[in-house]
């Protein structure tokens, strides 16, 4: 077992929630796996990293106001990097 193992970005489940909800919202044909992945990536690219061992730390320290600035900054994120990602996506 390797240190890694135990240290994660706040961030990343949180783009990917907030990708799902995004895209259950829409109408039009889900992307696929490959420009999805280009989504995550450019979302955390745009997004301070927040790491921790274990979540109950993170939660434990973090309070309401400053959850949800960083729900906005997913949202805002995630909506930004799918219109890039659509509007750059190669032929």
């Amino acid at each position: 077992m390797s240190i890694l193992d135990n240290i994660q970005n706040y961030y990343e489940p949180l783009v990917m929630e907030e990708l799902a909800h995004l895209l259950d919202e829409q109408e039009h044909d889900r992307p696929d796996e490959d420009m999805l992945g280009d989504v995550v990536c450019v979302a955390l690219n745009h997004l301070p990293p927040r790491y921790f061992r274990h979540e109950v730390d993170l939660i434990y320290y973090l309070s309401p106001t400053e959850a949800e600035e960083m729900r906005a900054k997913v949202r805002k994120a995630v909506e930004d990097a799918l219109a890039y990602v659509t509007s750059n996506r190669r032929s």
